[in-house]
């Protein structure tokens, strides 16, 4: 897998590239916001092979790491995983927000690290199977509706962005609302994996789609079991 990394430290860089190598991984290094963009843009038209994932330092010299994060998913689809020493809430909704797939608080263990590239790589490599199922419906569930052939979600006709995973995450509730689904069963059917360690991704992320639907009680959180969708009235 080709994968890019966004690091201004040389000598992380290094180190890194050197641990990832190891796990067959090609890298190519971009040491600021910059490089990153015009290392993306030729593959955006299809002029190299694309990259696998991104991993993207938000600490750059040239510009913010969540405007180059905007910027890149404006030229591609690839998978960004965000490298942060940011660990509160709020700014890693920000960051799920302008269209990061996941993010590693610094500093980070290097198992973690390869595990969240392998859990987005392969979750990117299966079409965005989770919440898929019944191609060609709609569900509407009051003022929501999504279109699941089109991967689009509007609030009284309003369309809201949501990320892969934000939208894999409300469609596999919204497909039997009021039934709770156990952490373990959404982290396996939308990340694809039951890695433990997945569980506060999926805590921001069911924060990040309350936030952007603007309905705090669409998802109710089931205390020591999971999650499940109320359905608003119509």
């Amino acid at each position: 897998m080709r994968l890019l990394l966004v690091e201004d430290d040389d000598h992380v860089a290094a180190a890194l590239s050197a641990v990832l190598a190891k796990h067959g991984f090609a890298v190519t290094h971009a040491r600021n916001g910059e490089e990153a963009l015009q290392a993306v843009l030729p593959a955006a038209h299809g002029e190299r092979p694309s990259y696998g994932v991104i991993l993207l330092d938000l600490g750059l010299p040239d510009q913010d790491g969540y405007q180059v994060c905007g910027r890149i998913r404006k030229l591609t689809a690839t998978p960004v995983i965000m490298v942060t020493a940011r660990a509160d809430v709020r700014s890693r909704i920000h960051g799920l927000n302008l269209g990061a797939d996941d993010y590693v608080v610094k500093p980070y263990d290097t198992g973690e690290l390869l595990a969240r590239i392998h859990a987005v790589s392969r979750r990117n490599a299966g079409g965005d199977e989770a919440g898929s199922a019944g191609d060609g419906a709609a569900l509407r569930l009051g003022s929501v509706v999504i279109e699941l052939p089109t991967r689009r979600v509007s609030v009284d006709g309003t369309p809201v962005q949501l990320t892969r995973k934000e939208f894999d995450l409300l469609a596999l509730l919204a497909q039997r609302p009021g039934v709770v689904f156990r952490r373990e069963q959404i982290i396996s059917e939308v990340w694809r994996t039951n890695w433990e360690g997945t569980g506060r991704t999926l805590e921001v992320h069911v924060a990040s789609l309350r936030s952007k639907l603007a309905m705090p009680a669409l998802i109710e959180t089931v205390r020591g079991v999971g999650y499940r969708l109320v359905a608003p009235a119509a």
